[in-house]
């Protein structure tokens, strides 16, 4: 196989405290998290360019050739989880924690490595419960096209907050945060 470097935007996205949802029902977690797969995540990724380059566990790393296709799309896979855990007791919730970089990868066969993977990974372990980080990158890329509701700026920082989110600034680094 050969490897090409390329720039793209990444998706690293994670669903927080699947190891106590797993705890507590692992049957009804894995059936729960690959409905929303199919239903949610795939759907999702398609209508808005993407690919989903690998699925590990409950983590999903996605690839888009636009950062504004990565952040609408993450912005509407959000808020799909979170409708669909309406109808759930709020211990069963499946929350997702995303983080967006645009980076350079190295491309081999159909997966995707490098520093920019890397970052993304990052980005997504610091982001808020039901939250989006991204870095500066993809802010750059996304700002003033992108629909998030209430923007908040800070200093060095800018903040996107969704309707609903009761989320703190996320700390550290040069990143934007949507939740």
């Amino acid at each position: 196989m050969t490897a090409n470097r390329r720039l793209t935007v990444i998706m690293m996205a994670d669903v927080v405290d699947y190891s106590r949802l797993m705890e507590a029902d692992d049957t009804g977690t894995l059936a729960a998290l690959k409905e929303r797969r199919t239903a949610i995540l795939e759907p999702i990724v398609q209508a808005h360019g993407g690919r989903v380059v690998k699925l590990m566990g409950d983590g999903m790393l996605i690839e888009f050739a636009s950062a504004v296709n990565a952040v609408t799309g993450a912005i509407e896979l959000q808020e799909k989880f979170t409708a669909a855990d309406r109808a759930l007791a709020e211990n069963r919730h499946m929350v997702l924690r995303i983080g967006i970089n645009l980076g350079d990868v190295i491309g081999e066969g159909s997966d995707i490595y490098g520093h920019g993977v890397n970052i993304a990974a990052r980005l997504e372990a610091q982001a808020p419960r039901g939250g989006i980080l991204v870095s500066d990158a993809v802010h750059a890329q996304v700002k003033g096209r992108v629909n998030a509701r209430r923007p908040v700026r800070r200093p060095r920082r800018r903040h996107f907050r969704l309707a609903g989110g009761n989320h703190p600034p996320g700390r550290g680094g040069h990143a934007s945060q949507i939740d």
